[in-house]
């Protein structure tokens, strides 16, 4: 951990004057002014009706990203089609919890290695966030991103950027700065919003207390060659859909859209990174969770013709995370 608390000390003390008021996506190159979103897809490798959905929101819609959780069994399907789709900005999708009851999955880095992963009662992963905080500890998490990174490696898959699953790894400074530590090491980007957050705020006023850190983390991963969010936008999840969206997928896409269309409404310039969960649900997913028609909305949303045309008369810039870092490491080389 040397390294991080050397960049920590560095930023504290040597971070540029005058960047208060300019965003990341500014300094990244993008014009003065612009929203710029990355259009994010958790949750890949997950389930079959994760991929089918991720599939046709990375293809058919405005998705340019996606993240993969790795110790999931539909991985290798996803890896797969991957494979045959290149050019696709895919990272890891960081994954410490096992939230579904009769659905689950250990750790990669096995029960012996990081046994406060595990819960005892099902020898998988513990369900809820609070569970992971209370029994792992930071070097179990760092084990375990690793063992992450390591079976992506394996599978001819170089991931563009890492996030977390549930949000775990910003449940615990120790976890975080695991997660952080891998990402400069690695030179892999990380999530982090790190600029004003007035979505994020907005969505969560509790994470205030926490902006001044997070904030300081970001110019310390600027510092280190990496590129830093501006905003993150995750309450897709949350929409309540009325009754009226779900009597077809016609409806259900119109009213997803209609409410894409208004988060990019609420986006501040800069770069934002906008998650959203696709799935495309048959009858077997209904097994796994009841969050199936969030889920599909999402899908359908995210495709609706009417977002794409949206961004176009709006000026919105679409990126990816390998268009930052790549943009990120010219600046470097200046």
């Amino acid at each position: 951990m040397k390294t991080l608390f050397t960049l920590f000390s560095c930023v504290v003390f040597s971070c540029a004057i005058g960047q208060a008021d300019t965003t990341y996506a500014e300094r990244l190159g993008f014009p003065k002014g612009a929203k710029v979103i990355i259009f994010h897809v958790d949750d890949a490798g997950m389930s079959y009706d994760s991929d089918l959905g991720a599939f046709k929101a990375l293809t058919d819609g405005v998705a340019s990203s996606v993240s993969v959780m790795m110790p999931c069994p539909w991985v290798p399907h996803f890896v797969a089609w991957l494979k045959q789709h290149p050019n696709i900005d895919a990272g890891l999708h960081l994954t410490l919890t096992s939230e579904w009851k009769n659905y689950k999955w250990g750790p990669l880095a096995g029960a012996p290695a990081v046994p406060g992963l595990v819960d005892t009662a099902t020898g998988a992963m513990y369900a809820g966030v609070e569970d992971v905080v209370k029994h792992a500890k930071p070097d179990e998490v760092g084990k375990e991103m690793r063992a992450q990174v390591k079976r992506a490696f394996q599978m001819g898959f170089v991931p563009t950027h890492l996030d977390s699953h549930m949000g775990t790894l910003f449940a615990d400074p120790g976890f975080l700065m695991q997660y952080v530590q891998l990402g400069i090491e690695l030179q892999i980007p990380v999530m982090m919003p790190g600029g004003h957050d007035k979505i994020l705020l907005r969505d969560d006023p509790a994470r205030a207390g926490m902006l001044p850190q997070i904030q300081m983390i970001g110019k310390m991963l600027w510092k280190a060659g990496l590129p830093v969010l501006d905003d993150l936008h995750n309450n897709s999840y949350d929409w309540v859909i009325p009754e009226s969206a779900k009597k077809s997928d016609a409806a259900l896409q119109k009213y997803a859209g209609q409410r894409y269309i208004k988060a990019l409404e609420e986006c501040q310039p800069g770069l934002t990174m906008m998650i959203m969960h696709c799935t495309n649900p048959t009858e077997v997913f209904a097994q796994i969770s009841d969050s199936g028609p969030t889920r599909k909305a999402d899908m359908l949303g995210i495709s609706d013709p009417a977002v794409r045309k949206y961004i176009k008369e709006n000026g919105i810039i679409i990126t990816t995370w390998r268009e930052v870092m790549k943009r990120r490491q010219q600046l470097q080389g200046k």
